[in-house]
């Protein structure tokens, strides 16, 4: 049905930024309805919108797909909300605060929102987007750290990495690549150049969430990678690699032999890293797009 101008004056487009701890679900978007044992983050953000009463239909757009187990300290998406009754638009102090209040049960917060342009899309318009993955080294056993960890790190049995050659290694993944041979097979792949260019990555000592009240030292590694875009499991399949540098197990040449091959099928088997270590650590955006002064041009 199509709405006349006089019908879409209180519509109001927002992007919000929020965080999840991905343990309990089955990634950042929505899951479909034959498959909803467990729901995706935007699922439980979508029910949360509705329970504002918009007058138009709910319809969430992510910006950056995390997979199951995947944790996000900043995640982000946009909707369009109409109130009903001729309300005018939530101001966006109340919107989180609206929205927070009915995700009160699930790990999920809604940490800061902007009105934005009606064309502004929270995927296209990003300009790059940063990954953070957590290893604490020394622990054989996930149940042995902290509490505050335990789910949200990739725990290995070494007390040592060769950090130095990891950092060579990660060197060379830096630049424009075909990096075909570090992504997973998935129904987008026949549509998806698997050329990237990644502006970071980085190998940089980490720390517990715990650390001021843990009975142990605990050795934490982080790795950061920030690009465009990645390739699907793209930054679990690269940290995998480099932790096997760092564990001997996999030489630089090797590595380059694995990326020069641009081959997805001779990434060694049961090397990328799992789930839980990984977080999106943040979404960003020109400060022109978030305007609707300056914001109306498009890609």
């Amino acid at each position: 049905m199509i709405r006349c101008a006089d019908d879409m004056h209180n519509l109001a487009r927002y992007l919000i930024f929020f965080q999840y701890i991905g343990t309990r679900y089955r990634g950042a978007t929505k899951v479909p309805s034959h498959q909803h044992d467990r729901k995706g983050v935007q699922d439980h953000l979508e029910d949360a919108i509705r329970r504002l009463r918009p007058n138009n239909p709910v319809s969430l757009s992510v910006s950056s797909r995390t997979d199951s187990g995947v944790h996000a300290l900043s995640n982000s998406a946009h909707f369009d909300l109409q109130r009903m009754k001729d309300k005018p638009p939530f101001t966006e102090d109340v919107l989180v605060e609206a929205l927070n209040y009915h995700l009160r049960t699930e790990q999920i917060r809604v940490t800061h929102a902007h009105r934005v342009p009606d064309n502004f899309h929270a995927r296209h318009r990003a300009q790059s987007r940063t990954y953070i993955y957590r290893i604490a080294l020394g622990f054989s056993k996930q149940s042995l750290l902290p509490l505050t960890d335990c789910e949200l790190c990739w725990n290995l049995s070494n007390t040592e990495l060769d950090v130095e050659a990891m950092r060579e290694a990660a060197a060379m993944l830096i630049g424009t690549h075909d990096f075909s041979s570090f992504r997973a097979i998935s129904t987008d792949t026949p549509f998806k150049s698997p050329v990237k260019t990644l502006d970071v990555v980085d190998i940089q000592p980490g720390s517990s969430f715990a650390s001021a009240h843990f009975h142990r030292e605990i050795p934490f590694w982080e790795l950061k990678f920030q690009s465009r875009s990645f390739l699907y499991k793209q930054v679990r399949r690269m940290t995998g690699a480099l932790v096997a540098v760092g564990q001997r197990r996999l030489s630089v040449p090797q590595l380059r032999d694995i990326m020069e091959a641009r081959d997805s099928l001779i990434y060694p088997k049961c090397l990328a890293a799992p789930a839980n270590g990984l977080f999106l650590a943040r979404v960003d955006y020109r400060e022109e797009d978030l305007h609707p002064s300056t914001g109306n041009s498009t890609d």
